[in-house]
């Protein structure tokens, strides 16, 4: 055991109102995040009308995703700078400013003006906006888990983590809803004339709620008392060799970072940003249908990953990670199988097929990446691995399958996509090491808090036993051995 390891207060009480708000918090900036995602992905086919008028229809959606791409190739660059950012002058701080800039990158783009009117500059304005996501963003996803992760008890990191997906998924479906909502008062016509600026411009006051609950937050407690980081301390001076620690010191956490992310986004992706596509241009559904279908499938993802969350609690992160490398490798042809039969039963079946697979990652995932690495370096290498592996493997998945799909015309193509994902995924996990139940790297013991007085006394616990003493509360979650 290091000095450091044995010098470590063995415990670290957090307050449960203030756990909650961190949560939340994070969990909505995802949201806004994702709610940029939902409506981008659901308006491909417009958005390469009005942006790519005089192309054709195949073009036209390379087009759209190639932009949509590119936001993923400047998130390295995002998290190379925000990450190490978080790990010096703090989470909360690093935060609140990714949330600002990623909801004024969203708005943009439903000013810009159509390619009819100002031509090649259309396009154009189009990629800058989106590299301007793109960039905030890769600070805010490996920050909102550190976040949640920093304030997690050990016990729960798992289920309380698995609600920054929940913000995903809200997010996603917020926005998937409004513009089929639009799309179904307004018509085709109205929608590419002018109803598709709508829903980007909503996400600046989405942004503002959770620029404003970002900033009330304290300092995660985890950083607030690490004394080996990189923030600087009372006269100003910090510890140098940040950036040797925190790739070349971390290169097998990386890798593996690296890899789940990779599966992990491979599902999410063809999921929430291709399928409305495949759906509608290369199996024929009318566009109200994909729309609607993968909806459906996004929903059922809302009401179980908090439950994945809380399994990989009880049986670990492994399990379930496994489980669905698993099903991304055994079920993805037949998934792609059913959405080809032109029945609305094989149809939906399909859907969920895909959606019971991506849930298991984002049930389990969001917990198991931030204890790849320690404290002093947790947000800069999770936000570094995160997003490079995005870049390569995430953001690339629909302009990939569609290329596929273009050049090949095999229609099955994205379930190989999958495939060859989960084999990489059940090499990765098969190397983790198991983290439920046990503290952080580099952090100690986190037990769970006891609910604020307030709340406890609405609730039918604590019950007192014959003696007066409070009789222990039942739970439904085993405990599992710690480290230390």
């Amino acid at each position: 055991m290091s000095d450091h390891q044995s010098q470590r207060p063995p415990t670290l009480v957090t307050e449960h109102r203030t756990t909650r708000k961190a949560v939340t918090a994070a969990a909505i900036g995802n949201a806004t995040e994702w709610y940029d995602f939902g409506v981008y992905s659901y308006l491909a086919v417009t958005i390469g009308l009005v942006f790519y008028p005089s192309q054709s229809q195949g073009v036209q959606l390379i087009a759209t995703f190639t932009t949509f791409a590119a936001a993923f190739l400047v998130r390295p660059l995002g998290g190379l700078f925000f990450g190490p950012l978080g790990d010096r002058v703090g989470r909360k701080q690093v935060l609140a400013f990714t949330m600002l800039l990623m909801a004024v990158g969203t708005f943009s783009i439903g000013l810009i003006p159509s390619a009819a009117t100002i031509g090649v500059a259309a396009p154009i304005l189009l990629l800058v906006a989106r590299m301007v996501q793109g960039f905030s963003t890769g600070g805010e996803y490996g920050g909102a888990t550190t976040f949640i992760a920093e304030y997690a008890p050990d016990r729960r990191r798992g289920f309380l983590a698995s609600w920054l997906e929940f913000g995903t998924v809200s997010g996603y479906v917020g926005g998937a809803t409004i513009v089929t909502v639009m799309t179904l008062l307004l018509g085709s016509e109205t929608m590419t004339d002018w109803g598709w600026r709508v829903p980007f411009l909503l996400a600046l006051p989405l942004g503002a709620v959770g620029l404003y609950l970002r900033l009330r937050l304290e300092e995660t407690p985890v950083f607030a008392q690490d004394t080996e980081g990189f923030a600087k301390d009372a006269e100003g001076h910090r510890r140098k060799g940040q950036f040797r620690e925190t790739i070349l010191g971390q290169w097998p956490a990386l890798l593996l970072c690296i890899g789940l992310v990779m599966v992990f986004n491979v599902n999410n992706y063809m999921v929430t940003a291709y399928l409305p596509t495949y759906l509608d241009a290369e199996l024929g559904y009318s566009s109200t249908l994909g729309l609607v279908m993968t909806l459906t499938a996004m929903v059922f993802m809302l009401v179980a990953v908090t439950f994945f969350g809380r399994l990989s609690d009880r049986v670990g992160r492994r399990p379930v990670l496994l489980s669905g490398c698993l099903f991304s490798i055994a079920l993805s042809l037949p998934a792609f199988w059913l959405l080809q039969r032109g029945s609305l039963v094989a149809v939906a079946l399909g859907v969920l097929v895909l959606a019971v697979t991506l849930v298991h990652f984002s049930g389990s995932a969001p917990a198991s990446l931030p204890a790849l690495f320690p404290t002093k370096v947790r947000y800069g290498a999770l936000a570094i691995g995160f997003n490079v592996s995005v870049a390569l493997f995430g953001g690339t998945t629909p302009l990939i399958a569609e290329s596929l799909v273009q050049s090949t015309g095999n229609l099955y193509s994205p379930a190989w996509l999958l495939m060859i994902a989960g084999a990489v995924g059940l090499v990765v996990v098969w190397r983790m090491k198991e983290s439920a139940g046990r503290p952080l790297p580099g952090a100690p013991h986190i037990p769970v808090p006891d609910r604020d007085p307030a709340l406890t006394a609405r609730l039918p616990y604590p019950r007192k036993g014959a003696d007066g003493e409070p009789l222990p509360r039942p739970s439904n979650v085993r405990r599992l051995p710690t480290d230390g």
